[in-house]
């Protein structure tokens, strides 16, 4: 199968802004995924995508993935005669989020019967169908993913979507790369971290921005330093500098309790090393971060919004509370960090969870029965 994904921006040039965010936004991490995966199926992938700067190129290959860069103004007519002539071979459609110039395909895939599915990853994606003219044409693809159970409600809800249309799928991680940790390795990588072993670390790992709840996180610790003050927080992941700083400042205020590590490629082994993880954030859809947590082996407390909801079944594999209350997100954490036996059962669960349903070996060939349905 021949397969044309389209998605609003896919990165290039510098690897952060100017106030630290990452570039690289989780729909185009979960689009490259899906089309290097799609690839080891056998199946041929185009990305279609903005053209934003004048030094990239309009077309080019990564990695397999034949990256083809739309020209503004006319984005919609270039789609077309692409369509018509240098990709004429397309079999279907797959289209991530909401993209405007997405819905000339999807008037070109009704026009050549073509299927097309489209996938919405966050809440604040949902369209209303009677909105404009755009959202129309949205409402009419053959198919749709929700990689949340909200994000289904919102297509139907919202969209006016049949149900039967939907097929609620995570987006997937590879979980071969975040494998379970062990007692043993935990310790080895605590040690290798300057950390004494019978030390608990709780982990923080995401875009520090505030809608993750970086806030809540230095109240949360606030409480947890007075309860445990050998425990040792890590911060993991790029993002606005001025909260960076408010990490290091409450650092130095609580004995130096937190190690602010930055962006990392790797952060297998801060999964493979933390006891338990939090993620307070305030929106989200399907985090990417938890499913990697989890399927580490780590207990996670997270708060009671979309997709947590999804994988985070209270006093079974971890515990979601409210989330901007700092305290109960303490008290959980508390639980974890002064019962082994219960840390240990719950990251067990976890894992089986992520690797049953969330694997990319079980994600994507479901994926891709979903894009070829007509």
């Amino acid at each position: 199968m021949n397969i044309c994904l389209l998605i609003k921006d896919f990165a290039i040039g510098k690897k952060f802004l100017a106030d630290g965010r990452p570039t690289k936004s989780g729909a185009e991490i979960h689009g490259e995924n899906h089309a290097l995966q799609l690839i080891q199926l056998g199946h041929r992938v185009t990305i279609m995508t903005k053209k934003r700067f004048f030094f990239t190129a309009a077309r080019e290959n990564l990695n397999g993935i034949d990256l083809v860069r739309l020209h503004p103004p006319f984005r919609w007519l270039e789609i077309f005669l692409r369509l018509l002539t240098t990709h004429r071979d397309i079999d279907a459609f797959y289209i991530i989020g909401t993209p405007k110039f997405s819905v000339w395909a999807i008037l070109f895939a009704k026009l050549f019967n073509k299927p097309v599915t489209l996938a919405l990853t966050g809440k604040a994606e949902i369209f209303s169908a009677d909105k404009n003219w755009r959202n129309k044409i949205l409402a009419k693809c053959t198919r749709y993913v929700a990689t949340t159970k909200e994000i289904c409600e919102g297509f139907v809800q919202n969209g006016g979507i049949s149900p039967e249309k939907i097929s609620i799928l995570p987006h997937g991680i590879d979980t071969n790369k975040f494998s379970q940790s062990t007692e043993a390795r935990r310790r080895e990588l605590k040690i290798a971290h300057g950390v004494a072993p019978d030390k608990k670390i709780l982990l923080f790992c995401a875009r520090i921005v505030k809608d993750k709840g970086v806030d809540t996180l230095q109240d949360v610790w606030r409480i947890l330093h007075r309860k445990f003050p050998d425990a040792v927080l890590f911060v993991v992941g790029g993002g606005l500098n001025y909260l960076l700083d408010e990490l290091r400042k409450l650092s130095a205020e609580l004995d130096n309790s937190i190690k602010v590590i930055g962006e990392v490629d790797t952060p297998q082994e801060f999964y493979q090393m933390a006891d338990v993880y939090i993620f307070p954030s305030r929106h989200e859809g399907l985090p990417t971060s938890l499913l990697e947590a989890m399927s580490s082996g780590l207990p996670a407390v997270t708060s009671d919004i979309g997709g947590c909801e999804d994988v985070i079944k209270n006093d079974v594999n971890g515990y979601r509370v409210y989330s901007e209350d700092a305290a109960a997100f303490a008290e959980k954490i508390s639980i974890l960090f002064t019962d082994d036996e219960r840390r240990k059962i719950f990251g067990e669960r976890a894992a089986e969870l992520i690797r049953t349903t969330c694997d990319f070996a079980i994600v994507i060939p479901k994926l891709a029965e979903i894009i070829a349905s007509k």
